[in-house]
């Protein structure tokens, strides 16, 4: 029995060696297969936590940039009201001066200024401290995911302090700067409208697109300065300009006001900015509309008195519009969340690199 068994063994040897062989090849074959499909599983939860990680962090530094930006308006419309002081010239004219048509002049000036600055200098807010708490979010994170090695963190409590309070370049010289180039751009476009002309809702619109334009393009009498310069400082302004005596933490500072100063000169900054101011003005222009419906019954009771079309045939004189828009600034530079913030708050991140290559950094 052993002899026929190992005689058929022998005659069939090649075809168990190459059986075995197969057999074994495909055994080591799956147990390969089976540490790279774990390999790659792993790998991929691995990624899909830090992702989740990444989105946390991103959407944690939005929210503290909407909460900064409530708490900073405040101080804005403060500074703005110091500069544009309209209710000293209101009750000037309570006393029925002799020069009362001038004053109305001056208080048109004034009124429209503050409002229209209003509108860039919170739209500048919300989008350079976006900017910046996603610049310095990035470092933050990276920080904490490296702290465990030891190493030292890329942006210390100081640094990020010195680097925010770059902010103030806005609230200070930036703002006055800003409030100057305004207030020639309203000359030129409302210095010529008489106090007793009517302007429809549509008009309006016209005369903001005119200030607009002249001051984010230049009437071309000057040199015309970009949006970006009221956000910040000339390079030659900052710590870079000192000659000596810089720490570790000025040249970490200084990399960072690099980093935002490159950003905010890239087109992809300027949509934004664009895109804010649009929603900006076209809110303030929604805000100006609740006073430009007309009457009730005026145009019979079948007629909706809120479509465009109704709007488009009110017309106001200058002097009722200004007291309007010079009130306009409560709303537009209010610390309660409020619908005019939401809509500069909420930008349309998602489709805008700027953001997104902040987001990818981390």
């Amino acid at each position: 029995m052993f002899s026929s068994t190992w005689n058929f063994l022998k005659r069939h040897k090649r075809k168990f060696i190459f059986a075995g062989a197969f057999v074994g090849g495909v055994y080591f074959l799956g147990k390969y297969a089976q540490k790279k499909i774990r390999e790659i599983q792993e790998r991929e939860a691995s990624e899909y936590i830090a992702q989740a990680r990444r989105q946390f962090h991103f959407e944690s530094n939005q929210r503290t940039c909407n909460m900064t930006v409530l708490s900073m308006l405040p101080t804005l419309r403060e500074a703005i009201l110091h500069h544009l002081n309209s209710e000293s010239l209101t009750t000037l004219l309570k006393s029925k001066p002799a020069n009362k048509l001038d004053i109305w002049e001056d208080l048109k000036i004034i009124s429209f200024t503050r409002s229209v600055v209003a509108v860039y200098s919170t739209c500048m807010l919300v989008v350079l401290l976006r900017v910046q708490l996603n610049i310095i979010g990035g470092y933050l994170y990276l920080d904490n995911s490296v702290s465990k090695s030891g190493m030292m963190p890329l942006a210390p409590p100081d640094v990020q302090q010195q680097y925010l309070s770059s902010i103030q370049h806005l609230l200070g010289d930036g703002l006055s700067e800003m409030i100057t180039e305004v207030k020639k751009a309203v000359q030129n476009t409302l210095g010529g409208v008489s106090l007793k002309q009517s302007l429809s809702l549509q008009e309006l619109e016209q005369h903001l697109n005119q200030i607009r334009a002249q001051v984010e393009e230049g009437d071309g009498g000057s040199t015309h300065r970009p949006l970006s310069w009221y956000m910040m400082p000339d390079e030659e302004n900052t710590l870079a300009a000192q000659a000596c005596g810089l720490t570790e933490n000025d040249i970490t500072t200084i990399k960072l006001l690099n980093e935002t100063r490159d950003m905010l000169e890239s087109p992809d900054f300027g949509t934004v900015l664009n895109t804010c101011l649009n929603r900006g003005f076209n809110r303030f222009l929604d805000n100006m509309a609740e006073f430009f419906r007309p009457p009730p019954g005026a145009q019979g009771d079948s007629t909706p008195i809120t479509t465009p079309d109704s709007l488009s045939h009110v017309s106001l004189p200058v002097a009722k519009i200004i007291p309007i828009v010079n009130g306009q600034i409560h709303s537009i530079c209010s610390e309660i969340p409020s619908h005019f913030v939401q809509v500069r708050a909420h930008l349309p991140l998602g489709r805008i690199s700027i953001f997104e290559s902040q987001q990818k950094m981390l």
